[in-house]
């Protein structure tokens, strides 16, 4: 995806869950989105999980990475925000998102908006995320 390969889902993924790439841009930043999304009761869907690779020039480092986040997602400036050590990348995460600037001008975010997997599951997938062999 982008350029990064996913080694792990939580096992909420599964053969009823859905999958859909989106490309899109918001604020000079490109994003690479896939989101798997499970069908509820009564209709209509619900995400799962989303995996979201950004490029652009803005997203320097972490802290502007965090910035940028903290506008897009609609987050206090006080945002509550722990490290944690992904694959060598130091890397934020809440209860529902991590994120990390793996290089310069590059992001890549796991969400579990509705916390239906878990902060344990997400960091898992997290640290499961890495450049992909095509990428060189």
């Amino acid at each position: 995806m982008d350029g990064f390969s996913i080694g792990h889902l939580p096992a909420q993924i599964d053969d009823r869950t859905s999958v859909s790439d989106f490309d899109y841009e918001w604020g000079d930043v490109s994003f690479s989105t896939r989101v798997w999304e499970k069908t509820v009761e009564g209709g209509g869907t619900r995400v799962v999980l989303q995996v979201l690779v950004m490029r652009g020039a803005t997203l320097a480092d972490l802290s502007a990475v965090r910035a940028f986040l903290t506008e897009y997602h609609e987050r206090s400036s006080d945002w509550a925000l722990e490290e944690f050590d992904n694959n060598g990348h130091t890397a934020l995460h809440g209860e529902t998102e991590a994120f990390w600037a793996p290089a310069k001008g590059v992001a890549v975010e796991v969400r579990d908006a509705f916390g239906l997997v878990g902060k344990e599951e997400l960091l898992t997938t997290a640290r499961s995320i890495a450049p992909s062999e095509a990428s060189g």
